[in-house]
């Protein structure tokens, strides 16, 4: 089921979508509003996989609300101004939605959303590659190459070997669910780490390197037995 948010300043053009959405089982439409404010707040705390944005409304336009609170979501923009195609898809926009449009033309959008949520929750086991939405685009990252990450408010930073960090809008929870459970622990409520990667561990810490990583105190009971610490 993928989750999806619609902002509209017009209301008769929510109501299409909603309606749109009630025809698609594979779309659950969890928020609906005129109002970017709410929407940015409703984002805080949900995850979404979709966005629904009316590009020119006043106060923020959607091409700007979508770079703000965006995050790792695709976007389907929705507008009556054509001239706007242009930068929508140079955000990596998944489809661009000419008002009025009928159901067909949105079932194309959304079925070329589900395609490319299908292949970025698609890990290879083979390769063991993961699959991140980061500086609006598809980022293939070798999960050998993660050596820790870090949880900064509503994004995580992945610290690779010999790359640069990758700054990405996701939960921790959400990252956690698509690592090897044996290879990364959670030793923080704002690190995990690779278990290979670890050079020492004493006290209440753990250390990559010359990088020291504090055990949480509601994770020392898992963690520190690992490394017979007390």
């Amino acid at each position: 089921m993928i989750n999806a948010l619609a902002l509209d300043d017009e209301p008769l053009a929510l109501e299409i979508i909603k309606a749109y959405c009630g025809r698609v089982d594979f779309l659950d439409l969890k928020y609906a509003t005129t109002s970017p404010t709410e929407a940015m707040a409703y984002l805080k705390d949900n995850q979404i996989d979709l966005l629904f944005l009316d590009i020119n409304m006043p106060g923020i336009s959607g091409i700007d609300f979508f770079k703000t609170a965006g995050g790792n979501a695709l976007v389907i923009f929705t507008t009556a101004h054509s001239e706007y195609a242009v930068e929508g898809f140079n955000i990596s926009a998944t489809d661009y939605l000419l008002k009025p449009f009928k159901f067909t033309r949105f079932m194309q959008a959304v079925d070329k959303a589900r395609e490319q949520i299908n292949y970025l929750n698609t890990i290879d086991p083979a390769a063991q590659y993961l699959y991140i939405r980061a500086d609006y685009s598809t980022q293939k990252i070798l999960i050998d190459d993660i050596i820790y990450i870090e949880g900064m408010d509503n994004y995580i930073k992945l610290h690779l070997d010999g790359k640069k960090p990758i700054l990405a809008r996701m939960s921790m929870k959400g990252i956690v669910e698509k690592l090897p459970a044996n290879d990364f622990v959670r030793v923080h409520r704002s690190y995990i780490v690779s278990m290979k990667r670890i050079t020492a561990a004493k006290n209440k810490a753990i250390f990559i390197g010359p990088t020291e990583i504090p055990i949480g105190i509601n994770y020392a009971d898992k963690v520190m037995p690992l490394f017979n610490l007390q």
